[in-house]
């Protein structure tokens, strides 16, 4: 058995296909050939190339390397992660069935395999660094065979997807890495170090408040469905006023949180809510979005990271102290994939 990495596009536009459909695509556009019937991989570069005329030589190989084994390698029982692009999450499958063809399906959905999705949402920094290393990798398909990574995963999903082994490895010398990814996965485990509990609630109060919020922040111990209110100006009379929920657990929250979140605004006579996850949200409050999206936001742990770097420099020493950062400029490399 072994355990692979694929990618939901380049964007993560395909994610909830995948989720919903309980499969994995081969997302190349416009690829709309059976390439179980090409008898080696010298014949599918063949036709890459027919159906690319303007992709680079070396573009072409890499894309054969990465198909050739969606179509001929994966099997059964193998397991797949998926990295989500729309949360700091993993989700990982077992491939239930072999490689399919579809020529009736709409580009680029032409190719994929069943799987059974065995967990999602898992949050990022479960698992250890080195893993993150080789779910960062620019390839849209390919195995992760170092540090016994499929024999680690499995060991995480018997345990209930917590964190197993120290190993903190850096990154192979034939590996191109996410740079950013990476920074920002020791940013998030930075932060769920130093901020748990009531301690998260206060950086998100600091990150408010260097927006030119007034807050209110509730004392730790039970918080009654609103941890911060929130209101511009230098009083807080101003408007939207805003409350504000935090959970820093690692698990995800279910619809009865935001429930209670829309419930406690109108019990302080808010205009609209935050509700600040960091262990992300479960698919019952992801389809509520649309229909409370001018009421409600929602931050997991990607966008709280983002208003951190966004606002950094304004927050206080102490803050800064507790949150060393630097930032650094680093070549841009382009993913090899669609």
């Amino acid at each position: 058995m072994a355990l692979w990495l694929t990618r939901a596009g380049r964007h993560g536009e395909y994610e909830q296909r995948f989720l919903d459909e309980s499969r994995i695509y081969c997302t190349w556009g416009e690829l709309s050939r059976d390439l179980s019937k090409l008898e080696d991989r010298t014949r599918l570069y063949e036709v890459l190339g027919e159906v690319y005329p303007d992709a680079k030589h070396k573009t072409v190989l890499n894309w054969a390397g990465q198909i050739w084994p969606f179509v001929h390698e994966m099997a059964a029982n193998d397991w797949v992660v998926l990295p989500s692009k729309m949360k700091a999450a993993i989700h990982v499958g077992e491939i239930r069935g072999d490689y399919v063809f579809d020529p009736k399906a709409e580009d680029p959905y032409y190719h994929y395999r069943e799987v059974r999705w065995i967990a999602t949402n898992i949050p990022r920094s479960n698992f250890a660094q080195d893993l993150l290393y080789s779910f960062g990798a620019f390839m849209t398909i390919c195995r992760i065979v170092r540090n016994d990574a499929e024999k680690r995963v499995r060991a995480m999903g018997a345990a209930g997807w917590k964190p197993v082994g120290p190993v903190t490895l850096p990154p192979g010398e034939d590996e191109e890495i996410d740079l950013e990814e990476v920074g920002r996965d020791q940013i998030a485990k930075l932060v769920a170090r130093r901020f748990k509990g009531h301690a998260m609630t206060v950086l998100v109060d600091a990150l408010l408040r260097t927006q030119g919020y007034t807050t209110f922040r509730s004392p730790e111990g039970p918080d009654k469905g609103v941890d911060i209110l929130a209101a511009p100006g230098p009083l807080g009379f101003g408007r939207p006023r805003i409350a504000v929920q935090v959970k820093s657990g690692d698990a995800p929250v279910d619809r009865p949180t935001l429930d209670q979140l829309i419930g406690t605004m109108q019990n302080v006579q808010a205009d609209q809510g935050l509700l600040v996850s960091w262990g992300g949200f479960k698919s019952s409050i992801d389809r509520e979005t649309a229909h409370h999206f001018f009421r409600v936001r929602l931050w997991g742990q990607d966008d709280l990271i983002e208003q951190l770097l966004e606002q950094y420099a304004k927050l206080d020493e102490d803050l800064r102290a507790e949150l060393p950062l630097k930032r650094i400029w680093a070549v841009a490399l382009e993913e090899e994939g669609t």
